[in-house]
């Protein structure tokens, strides 16, 4: 608003007190459109909105408002809106009904215009300040946005280039939506709710995401709000939701449209998603992506990441540790009866038959009040596997579940179609202590943040460890963020040749339980008072 700070009559006084009155309006506007966090925008193609404005405040006010930061202002942001549930677009700037008089018919001809027109993109801005707040002795109009507002720029991805990225995403996106009906999805969410296809829970959160958005849009009659409800799913989707037929959803579609039988589905479905195959590189990584990759690494400062060690106790987030050992007495004087003494206290085993139970329900009944928890070490191959931590803590961050300021930059391996329990360092038909339970690390904090890598619950045992290894198994191109897909062919050669350090010192190995197969397992547990039960887990919930 370009109004002198210091003015000298009463007309003068009246204009500023109305300029600043407009200015805290507008701020409290968008305050108030944002207050729920990182709220989706979007600019509105509405055109010239600073000549709009000129042109609907009174004559005697056009004087002073005609000032090149405000043109700016309005270039840049003065077309912010916001999807509504219902689908319309709502000004995130402009309310008639909290400005003052003379800015009335101003403002009603700002919020008609930026509302009445089609989005024309996703806005992402990196900067902590919307606007220029003072020049010399004048202000204008400017916004301080909440930090949940800013795009995280990084070294490879501005903002501009994010909001670019998001129109091919809608673009793609609508082709997806025209291809695969409705019912079509349906059918596909309805498969991958079913357990029968090998690791559904990869891709159950991408159809049921898509399945959503296609019954919103089928809700709503309108063809403009039907726009804004898909550049709304664009804004918020995870990376690689919007581009549906490069999903494995994608894949499923296109065989159910096909018309394939449901074995042949599963047979395909399946197969794509075995972990040799599933987002993995199909070939050597060129001259040009490892050039891209130094490139990439460079930026990001992220070198020092790529080395791994073996992860200890200290370094995961349990949800469960063996009660500490009760002190031992001062030794006492032995009488003729000591021994009698010593067999009464002993545990007690109770020679009953196990108890099945799903996980869901041993976790909230069964686990808190557990002292101790031991394993029974099947005599097969099984799905063991150890955890890896970043060799420097202060490296910066490179996998999904890690961010700066709640590091966690712990991953996981282990073999496909399981390994044997000596590769572990453990026999088979013995109980085993278990030092600590834990889900997956992407489910450390927040548990749904990160659905696509799917759920696995981990009992580390006492003394487990692969003795075997010998190099790879740093981390999985599908564990990295964003920045780094398009270098995934030579992340990958790299984990392969690359060696874990710290072997000899792994403290966070043991035996994982994944969501949606079925198990057979045998636990034994000590609660309080001696009492030890043995349980058998047999599914997730």
């Amino acid at each position: 608003m370009s109004v002198p700070t210091a003015a000298t009559t009463a007309s003068d006084i009246q204009r500023e007190e109305d300029g600043r009155r407009l200015l805290a309006a507008v701020r409290e506007r968008f305050a108030a459109a944002t207050a729920a966090g990182r709220v989706p925008l979007f600019l509105s193609s509405a055109g010239e909105l600073w000549a709009t404005f000129l042109a609907a405040v009174p004559e005697h006010l056009r004087q002073w408002h005609d000032c090149a930061a405000c043109r700016r202002f309005f270039e840049r942001y003065g077309g912010l809106v916001r999807v509504g549930d219902d689908g319309e677009l709502v000004s995130v700037l402009w309310d008639p009904s909290s400005v003052p008089p003379p800015y009335v018919a101003a403002v009603t001809a700002l919020a008609q215009a930026v509302t009445r027109a089609p989005i024309e993109g996703v806005f992402l801005s990196s900067r902590p300040q919307w606007g220029q707040p003072r020049t010399g002795d004048w202000w204008h109009l400017s916004l301080e946005p909440a930090a949940a507002q800013l795009y995280p720029e990084s070294p490879v991805r501005t903002a501009s280039q994010a909001a670019a990225e998001r129109r091919v995403d809608r673009d793609t996106l609508l082709r997806g939506l025209a291809e695969f009906p409705l019912e079509l999805v349906r059918h596909a969410h309805a498969l991958l709710t079913t357990d029968k296809l090998y690791r559904s829970e990869v891709c159950i959160s991408v159809a049921a995401w898509l399945l959503a958005l296609h019954e919103r849009l089928a809700a709503t009659a309108n063809q403009r709000a039907r726009d804004n409800l898909v550049w709304q799913a664009v804004a918020s989707a995870p990376v690689g939701f919007a581009r549906v037929r490069s999903t494995m959803i994608g894949t499923l579609l296109e065989d159910l449209a096909a018309g394939l039988s449901f074995d042949a589905v599963k047979a395909r479905f399946d197969a794509k998603m075995h972990p040799l195959a599933y987002q993995r590189p199909t070939a050597a990584p060129s001259a040009g992506n490892i050039a891209r990759a130094e490139e990439i690494v460079a930026k990001l400062r992220a070198a020092g990441s790529l080395e791994r060690r073996f992860a200890r106790l200290s370094d995961i987030v349990p949800l469960w540790v063996p009660a500490p050992a009760p002190e031992k007495p001062a030794r006492e004087e032995r009488g003729v009866f000591s021994h009698l003494r010593e067999r009464a206290s002993a545990t007690t085993w109770h020679d009953v038959p196990p108890t099945v139970m799903t996980w869901d329900k041993f976790s909230r009944t069964v686990l808190p009040t557990a002292e101790g928890l031991e394993f029974l070490v099947p005599d097969r191959p099984d799905s063991y596997l150890g955890l890896v931590t970043a060799k420097n803590p202060d490296a910066p961050p490179i996998v999904q579940w890690d961010r700066e300021g709640a590091r966690n930059p712990v991953t996981w391996y282990l073999y496909v179609n399981g390994s044997a329990p000596a590769r572990w360092n453990l026999k088979p038909g013995q109980f085993h202590p278990v030092t600590a339970v834990t889900y997956q690390p992407s489910m450390w904090g927040d548990a749904a943040k990160f659905p696509h890598h799917g759920q696995k619950v981990i009992f580390i045992l006492k003394g487990a460890k692969d003795l075997e290894y010998s190099g790879g198994a740093g981390f999985f191109p599908s564990f990295l963020k964003s920045e780094y897909h398009e270098i995934r062919s030579t992340l990958e050669a790299y984990a392969k040749s690359a060696v874990v350090e710290g072997k000899d010192d792994a403290e966070a190995c043991g035996i994982c339980l994944q969501k949606g197969t079925t198990w057979d397992y045998t636990f034994r547990v000590a609660g309080k008072g001696g009492v030890r039960l043995v349980y058998k887990l047999d599914r997730w919930d």
